[in-house]
């Protein structure tokens, strides 16, 4: 029987080649860093049920150590020449923030990004620079979402509810400082986000301010000063926060682009070429749960695939 390649061992790889194994399909994960599980090794707590993601990653990493599916790391691969059945689970890259100039990540203290702030709450030293505790912190949405200027159109789906989930996080690691959430508009699309939405305003207390900062800059005394404009009452607005965090967009694997598939609709785990499949965030921002579904789904095209006698 044809061995399946798994391009990627995040979630959606994961679990493609967990399903391949259980239909008696041989898959082989390939993935190009040192370990398996992709971003979700770097996050902390997964909305919106605040699991916390290594206890999601043990689960898959476990699973598929016990199944004997054979993983290579630390490997590229290129052979998409061969007519051997393919899955595309490569995930998704993160917008680098230093190209919103404007905001002066890399050039700023205390200008962060919402993948700096997991990882600072997975090693646990979560602050300022100097390890104070901040007194008022600003999120801005769609940092590299959204955005024509750095040719990145399309809406990033996970950014406003990691905003959300980062805030909650925050409050509760620090009841006393103020929190602002400034965004275009809030997408709360999934299960539970709505629900989550609410308790950040009425329980956690989140300030959420409809409206794009358009700069910050460093003061005399060390803090940021940040300029937007409040669109709901059409008034420009200063403030000076101790912490800024760029909730950033993803961006995809292919250039820059997202993988296209035959269709959105049946065909998109399928692509052009009938032995190539997409399985999770390759083509389209997606949740862990979305990208955990298409594994599942791709298995079973590879598998039919296979069946009609390829």
């Amino acid at each position: 029987m044809k061995k399946v390649v798994v391009v990627g061992g995040g979630v959606a790889g994961m679990q493609t080649a967990l399903s391949l194994k259980e239909r008696g399909v041989e898959p082989v994960i390939v993935e190009r860093t040192g370990a398996l599980g992709g971003k979700l090794r770097n996050f902390h707590l997964l909305f919106p049920s605040m699991t916390p993601a290594a206890e999601v990653l043990k689960s898959f990493t476990d699973q598929v150590a016990s199944s004997g599916i054979e993983v290579r790391l630390n490997e590229e691969f290129s052979d998409f020449s061969t007519d051997a059945p393919i899955v595309i689970a490569s995930g998704f890259n993160v917008f680098d923030a230093r190209l919103k100039e404007e905001y002066g990540y890399g050039i700023y203290d205390n200008v962060y990004t919402t993948v700096d702030v997991e990882r600072m709450f997975n090693e646990g030293k979560v602050g300022l620079k100097d390890g104070s505790v901040p007194r008022r912190i600003a999120f801005v949405h769609c940092v590299g979402s959204r955005d024509e200027k750095v040719d990145q159109r399309h809406c990033s789906k996970v950014c406003c509810i990691t905003g959300v989930k980062q805030a909650m996080e925050l409050a509760s690691l620090w009841p006393d400082a103020e929190i602002f959430n400034f965004y275009m508009d809030i997408r709360m699309f999934g299960p539970g986000y709505e629900e989550l939405y609410q308790q950040a305003q009425q329980e956690a207390g989140i300030n959420f301010i409809r409206g794009r900062v358009s700069e910050a800059s460093p003061t005399i005394d060390g803090r940021i000063q940040i300029k937007a404009e409040d669109t709901l009452i059409g008034r420009p607005m200063k403030m000076t926060v101790d912490m800024l965090v760029l909730i950033v967009g993803m961006r995809g694997t292919d250039g820059g682009k997202f993988y296209r598939p035959r269709d959105l609709f049946g065909g998109s785990v399928l692509s052009d070429r009938p032995n190539v499949f997409y399985a999770g965030a390759a083509t389209a921002p997606k949740t862990v749960g979305e990208s955990i579904a298409e594994g599942v789904m791709a298995a079973e095209k590879v598998v039919q695939y296979l069946n009609d006698g390829n």
